[in-house]
């Protein structure tokens, strides 16, 4: 082992044993110190780690691109789905979303009908998909400004450790800030749809809460969060502060 890798080895015992020490104690610095190990180990295994998300996308198949939808328009009633004009989702409901469809890489048009209905789509996109890759397209904004929003999904994650990310889909905050209950922001400022990056941890359960960026008014606690091992989640904030349906978080996985 290089002199290099021996320092390298050092800090991360040294990080893991301040994260386990304020693992129940103090959650922000768990995270914090977490993040610093895993920083360690993720240099010391860069070519497992490549080897397994390599294996991973083999078994994915080797010219197919994978994409999920997800209605996040609020005031917007159930819709059937049509890709290159063949109807692929029916009745898909605010707050719903299917698995992944498997579909070859390429270009494709998406149009969005109320459900039943096939004379005006309330959304037309274009999409484009690039083989070994996974999506979520998400419908957003209240009906009148509705729109197709696009995020790159990366489902994988090493058997032992855990990953998360937020997507921000209420219409009525311009920007939020994700935090632990009481403490540290974790993903600072994030606008209306957009996503952070994911933020790889140990597995770990924790309450969170979403505030009005930069300020501390909370408009919605997430409490009992558990991140388990092996697993990667997406945490998307929909409805509304003022007005129905409420705010809340829906969970995806990956």
């Amino acid at each position: 082992m290089h002199h290099s890798d021996n320092i390298l080895v050092m800090e991360a015992a040294k990080y893991k044993m301040l994260a386990e020490y304020y693992k129940y104690t103090n959650p922000q610095l768990h995270i914090l110190y977490e993040q610093k190990h895993l920083m360690c180990m993720q240099q010391l295994a860069a070519s497992e780690l490549q080897g397994y998300y390599y294996r991973q996308m083999q078994r994915a198949g080797e010219q197919n691109a994978f994409v999920r939808v997800f209605h996040a328009s609020p005031d917007a009633s159930g819709v059937d789905i049509y890709v290159n004009g063949n109807k692929t989702i029916s009745n898909l409901v605010f707050e719903e979303t299917t698995d992944y469809l498997k579909l070859p890489a390429g270009r494709y048009t998406i149009e969005v009908y109320p459900t039943g209905e096939t004379t005006q789509p309330v959304l037309t996109e274009q999409l484009s998909l690039t083989r070994n890759t996974y999506y979520t397209a998400a419908a957003t904004g209240s009906l009148v400004k509705i729109k197709l929003n696009v995020f790159l999904d990366k489902p994988y994650v090493s058997p032992n450790q855990t990953k998360i990310r937020f997507i921000h889909l209420s219409p009525d905050i311009p920007s939020v800030d994700i935090a632990i209950q009481g403490g540290n922001v974790i993903f600072p400022s994030v606008p209306f749809e957009r996503s952070t990056d994911y933020l790889t941890l140990s597995p770990i359960t924790f309450n969170l809460e979403v505030r009005v960026a930069k300020t501390n008014n909370v408009v919605l606690t997430i409490p009992q969060v558990q991140l388990k091992a092996g697993k990667t989640y997406t945490a998307v904030t929909v409805g509304l502060t003022n007005g129905t349906p409420q705010l809340e978080a829906i969970f995806l996985m990956p």
